[in-house]
């Protein structure tokens, strides 16, 4: 089993100001027109810069936030760099509709995690990303687990896709998710299960909160995150 930190934050947390940022990224930045990716973006590079600091036990004043810089690797996974050298860590990072987390971990390990809000998905979305056995699952749900269910299986995808360092240039089909207890609303962290079209099995974890899914994907599996918000500074 394998420890994982884990740090999650709103927009609301996010400074107004750009100077936690590394140079490239401000450069990155810049070149974003769109306010909503804009906004997805810097809530990403704060989670992430927080859980590194939180995890490294480094100071997290503006000014060391912008020795750490996130960058993407040629697979388009983040890499970690601290005074323009490689840190000992990996990380997996997730934002959207206001929240982002970030799952950290001493290399080497595969490590992917996810956030979705929880809304209505239709069949032809299912028909298109989902596998006969994920369809058959979501098929034989109570209608009103089914959004869940839906947003559970898209979760332990985009998760496991990241641990594979794919992405969704690999066919999400190519992966199975199997949640260990179906949704149930609210509660801790449950088993979850991915099988990968060339036998490889990954172990995670899952679990709601207020609106939203998270997962979490490892190898090797997982222990129950530990949690670095007591640790910001």
């Amino acid at each position: 089993m394998k420890d994982v930190y884990w740090l999650e934050q709103t927009e609301a947390d996010v400074p107004v100001h750009n100077d936690w940022l590394a140079p490239a990224e401000a450069l990155r930045l810049a070149g974003l027109s769109v306010p909503k990716r804009r906004a997805d973006w810097r809530l990403g590079r704060w989670t992430a810069k927080r859980a590194v600091a939180a995890c490294l036990e480094l100071p997290g004043d503006h000014k060391a936030l912008a020795e750490i810089e996130i960058r993407p690797a040629p697979s388009g996974a983040p890499l970690v760099s601290i005074a323009n050298r490689s840190a000992q860590v990996g990380i997996s990072l997730s934002h959207g509709s206001g929240m982002a987390v970030c799952a950290v971990a001493f290399s080497p390990v595969a490590l992917g995690c996810d956030i979705e809000k929880i809304e209505p998905r239709s069949q032809a979305f299912a028909a298109d990303y989902f596998t006969s056995e994920e369809q058959t699952l979501v098929a034989q749900s109570p209608l009103a687990d089914r959004d869940r269910l839906l947003t559970l299986l898209w979760c332990g995808k985009e998760s496991a896709l990241k641990a594979l360092q794919s992405g969704l240039r690999l066919d999400t089909r190519a992966v199975v998710v199997s949640p260990e207890q179906l949704p149930v609303g609210p509660g801790g962290w449950r088993p979850l299960q991915v099988r990968c079209e060339d036998g490889k099995v990954f172990h995670g974890l899952w679990q709601q909160t207020a609106g939203f899914i998270e997962t979490l994907i490892s190898a090797p599996p997982p222990n129950e995150p530990i949690r670095l918000e007591s640790r910001l500074r």
